[in-house]
């Protein structure tokens, strides 16, 4: 139990290189979304990379709580579940104003119907301008949706990660042993890649909700998360809640590939075992 403890910043610092490989192989793909390209990075990159520390972290540390310090060998729904939601919920906190800075920069591409004159300079300038206009709670606004997406998608993300892992290393084991490296590799693409998949599948009309409440100009809008989405029922039915549906799959599957492999490369070079 102790050796186990005594590893946990090891997870934090993994997960920083995860949250780097998520931006960099993701960013562009998400922008296409909205507007740009690269535009929005800086905040996406900062962002990432705590929450990556952070959402690794936690999870790993919150997976050996509630097994008992005892690693595991097939994986446990009740284990998984509470503890990707939970890591979820915690860095909603991180991603809610780092999304927001991030979307209001992208819709400012260079088509934007928005006058030059309300254009932000940078994301310290949109920021210190969000705050000015509509106080410290403008910076979180959106955040009820911002933390059921992440609380919710990352329960999906994990458990189809975990299983996908752990049913490939099974059946690939038995003949792998001269490449276990590439074999490694090979099943953090595939688990991370379907994971990510699966994680957008399911959250991304809470998505499209969050960026419509963050980047609508009327500050006093609607917040809640169901009813917006119920206003683009309406209008637009199912398709609109699933805007931007193959630019976001498009993404999920190389991003969150390149974020599992370099958790799992990180983790191999820090001494970690996982389970």
């Amino acid at each position: 139990m102790a050796e186990i403890s005594s590893s946990g910043y090891k997870e934090y610092v993994a997960g920083l290189s995860a949250g780097v490989a998520v931006v960099a192989t993701g960013h562009p793909f998400d922008t296409v979304k909205i507007k740009g390209l690269y535009r929005g990075a800086t905040p996406s990159f900062v962002g990432m990379a705590v929450e990556g520390s952070l959402f690794f972290g936690i999870y790993s540390q919150t997976k050996v709580y509630l097994q008992g310090g005892v690693q595991s060998g097939e994986p446990r729904p009740q284990v998984i579940i509470p503890s990707a939601a939970f890591s979820g919920a915690i860095i909603s906190f991180v991603l809610g104003p780092t999304d927001l800075i991030k979307c209001r920069m992208q819709i400012q591409g260079t088509d934007s119907l928005v006058p030059k004159s309300s254009r932000y300079s940078s994301p310290l300038d949109c920021a210190l301008k969000t705050v000015k206009a509509e106080g410290v709670k403008g910076i979180f606004r959106g955040g009820c949706a911002t933390l059921l997406r992440e609380s919710i998608g990352n329960a999906v993300f994990f458990s189809v990660y975990e299983y996908v892992r752990y049913h490939m290393h099974s059946n690939i084991k038995a003949n792998s042993s001269n490449h276990r490296n590439l074999v490694d590799i090979g099943v953090g693409i595939a688990s991370g890649g379907l994971g990510g998949v699966a994680f957008w599948l399911t959250v991304l009309p809470l998505d499209v909700a969050k960026t419509l409440i963050q980047t609508n100009p009327d500050k006093n809008c609607p917040r809640n998360p169901f009813g917006v989405l119920s206003s683009i029922y309406q209008r637009a039915g199912l398709k609109g809640c699933y805007t931007g549906l193959g630019a976001t799959v498009s993404r999920a599957f190389p991003a969150n590939a390149a974020t599992i492999v370099a958790w799992e490369l990180a983790l191999k070079m820090l001494g970690i075992k996982r389970d």
